[in-house]
């Protein structure tokens, strides 16, 4: 049987790309609580000593954007100015702008409705075109690939011996990346792990692999997957004092990969974060994800793959595809069908279904949007396995 290699990364909190992330996100989680309607596009930039926070915002309310910047900065971690970058002190910039009336008109109004549907769940049209890819498989009880599983495990024990004191000479940059042999489509064991953490000027280095092997590694990734052929590489480089935006810039929706799959499964190419659930580059990946999931854990297969495909302005996907991999128990185009008996797609219905009109998005823009089970999101309840089962029947 054939072997094959496959790696996956994560970044904590701390890394410049994941500040922006956070910050898009935290803005629309303020928005949000006030103004559940509200259409949100905004993105951040950073670097050494600024933030600019910019976008189109169509809102009733008030929110003190920079306060929020600063109070995200601060809760990662970046309040001294020994670390480089410090939110009481930086630069923030706004330039925000109201949403295009000519996206308005196709969002508030869907095609269908326009041509007389009344059905409730047609009202408001998909805020773009494109494609959203949502995936599941059976190798983590998360239903997520194992490699990106354990790279965010590590990643958020990196943060959490910082935060707690374990480690108190971290600093909030990192980051991870695993490495899984699998033997077929089974996982054999890791064949590499790699971490890479910022930290104080005056840690050594060889202090520093020990303590992430103890206090992250082996809490983390389980004994039996680890054996002597694995390669652990902690900062390979021998030094990462300079990090965070001073280090390299940082923007929103730049990590993609990382927010998904781990380049397990493919990718529509939308990011997430600082995106209101009307767009759906952000509600159809997650509605994605929820019927993959689904049919995983229905037992339909041991891998899923879903695509759904919109038009801007029209509430219907223009498609709906299923790829199992040879893994499903029926037919790919049976379960297509059986997707589209038992999930409603509409943007207007994926909101509904998934409450996506709560401020719930800062917390994932870190460590990974999907298999997020620890934030009780509702993308990765099991809720339609029945349903499913009697579909396909």
């Amino acid at each position: 049987m054939f072997m094959k290699l496959f790696t996956s990364e994560s970044v904590t909190e701390g890394h410049p790309d994941k500040v922006c992330d956070q910050i898009s996100d935290a803005v629309l989680d303020a928005i949000m609580e006030k103004d559940p309607e509200a259409h949100v596009a905004c993105e951040t930039t950073a670097t050494t000593g600024m933030i600019h926070v910019m976008g189109e915002i169509a809102t009733s309310c008030y929110v003190d954007i920079p306060a929020v910047v600063r109070e995200v900065v601060k809760d990662i971690g970046y309040d001294d100015p020994a670390c480089g970058f410090d939110g009481n002190t930086c630069g923030v910039m706004t330039s925000i702008d109201a949403q295009s009336p000519d996206i308005a008109m196709g969002v508030n109004e869907s095609l269908e409705a326009k041509n007389g549907e009344t059905d409730e769940n047609s009202l408001i049209g998909a805020g773009d075109q494109g494609m959203m890819f949502g995936y599941a498989c059976d190798e983590t009880p998360e239903y997520m690939p194992l490699a990106i599983s354990l790279s965010h495990k590590l990643a958020k024990q990196l943060a959490a011996v910082r935060k707690d004191g374990t480690l108190k000479y971290l600093r909030p940059d990192g980051k991870t990346q695993v490495t899984v042999e699998y033997k077929g489509d089974e996982v054999k064991r890791v064949e590499a792990i790699v971490i890479s953490t910022q930290h104080d000027a005056d840690v050594k280095l060889e202090k520093l692999k020990k303590d992430m092997i103890k206090h992250v590694i082996k809490p983390i990734v389980p004994a039996g997957l680890v054996d002597q052929q694995t390669r652990i590489y902690i900062n390979p480089t021998g030094r990462f004092v300079i990090g965070g935006p001073v280090g390299d810039s940082g923007l929103t929706g730049r990590k993609i990969i990382v927010d998904t799959y781990g380049g397990y499964g493919r990718h529509g190419g939308g990011a997430f974060s600082g995106k209101d659930p009307t767009k759906v580059d952000r509600s159809a990946a997650y509605a994605a994800r929820w019927v993959a999931k689904n049919i995983v854990a229905a037992g339909l297969a041991k891998k899923c793959e879903v695509e759904l495909a919109y038009a801007i302005g029209v509430a219907r996907p223009v498609s709906i595809m299923v790829d199992t991999f040879g893994t499903g128990t029926v037919c790919d185009e049976k379960l297509s069908e059986a997707v589209r008996k038992v999930f409603d797609l509409r943007p207007t219905a994926i909101i509904k279904e998934l409450d996506l009109r709560k401020p719930i998005y800062r917390q994932l823009a870190a460590y990974g949007h999907m298999g997020r089970e620890d934030l009780g999101v509702a993308w990765e309840r099991t809720d339609r396995i029945d349903a499913l089962l009697e579909a396909v029947k």
